[in-house]
């Protein structure tokens, strides 16, 4: 029997810190929720499950625009609807100007009312905006045709849903100018107001077809949207097994650890206590 070298409480000192080392991990990873709480516990999982992380974070912010995207088109769609009301307004009094039974007086009347519709559709050509963008034409003050919209629906450069420039809904874009001329300077007759007839309808079915863009752009956001929500749970669930701690699992394993841990001690002990038998020879 050899005294100045314990090897057995070396071996039994060995095996506990390795189990304590195994316990501190495990108790980590209960504490934490997470499997994976540095590279060293799986540096292929921690490297998947951060793309993962990252891919799912893209599509939250693609989500947020979608929605951001379809609040613009609904905004759009029901001004061009107001304006809509204002013209089908509008060609029910042409209707009424056009006709004999209505006097000079009558027309004059109906001029009235025609030009202050024709300005509110003008108003809501310039006022119709989303986060300060003009949608109904190019500017708050410009009557030009408004401008290309894109909307970055992914996580990808390309990844982009656009609404195609050219909405011009005033008088000017919709052709109301002479209308708005002959309104404003009490010049109409019934002759004219029966060729208004023709030129508002002209009117409608041009901001009808503007109309339909947005709704067709609206219907396929809301579409890309769907399509990105079911994405992004799939994706995190995705992470959700390479990153986060099976409890159950793992509670097993702490348990199993915490009994082996209290073992080795116990084991320490008695290989100390084993060097003491050393004195009854000496006796």
């Amino acid at each position: 029997m050899r005294i100045n070298t314990n090897v057995a409480a070396m071996q039994a000192m060995e095996s506990n810190a390795q189990t304590n080392k195994t316990l501190g991990s495990s108790l980590e990873k209960l504490s934490s929720g997470l499997r994976i709480n540095k590279a060293s516990d799986d540096a292929s999982g921690l490297s998947i499950a951060d793309k993962l992380r990252t891919q799912a974070s893209s599509l939250g912010q693609s989500i947020s625009n979608g929605n951001s995207a379809i609040s613009l088109t609904q905004i759009a769609d029901k001004a061009m609807a107001e304006q809509s009301n204002i013209l089908d307004i509008i060609k029910t009094k042409m209707i009424q100007a056009a006709t004999a039974t209505t006097s000079g007086a009558g027309i004059e009347a109906i001029e009235k009312d025609v030009n202050k519709l024709l300005d509110q559709l003008n108003n809501i050509a310039s006022q119709t905006n989303y986060n300060g963008t003009t949608l109904l034409q190019k500017g708050a003050s410009d009557t030009g045709s408004s401008v290309k919209l894109d909307f970055q629906i992914g996580e990808n450069a390309a990844d982009v849903i656009s609404i195609a420039s050219g909405v011009t809904a005033n008088t000017s874009g919709l052709g109301l100018t002479t209308l708005k001329t002959e309104a404003s300077g009490s010049s109409m007759t019934h002759a004219s107001a029966k060729g208004f007839m023709t030129t508002i309808d002209t009117a409608l079915d041009k901001l009808n077809g503007w109309r339909a863009d947005f709704g067709s752009t609206q219907n396929q956001l809301e579409s890309a949207v769907r399509n990105q929500m079911t994405q992004q749970t799939n994706i995190k669930a995705a992470e959700s097994i390479i990153r986060d701690v099976d409890y159950a699992k793992e509670s097993a394993t702490f348990s199993k650890q915490n009994i082996i841990a209290q073992a080795g001690t116990y084991a320490m002990s008695q290989s100390n206590a084993m060097q003491q038998n050393v004195m009854r020879l000496l006796q």
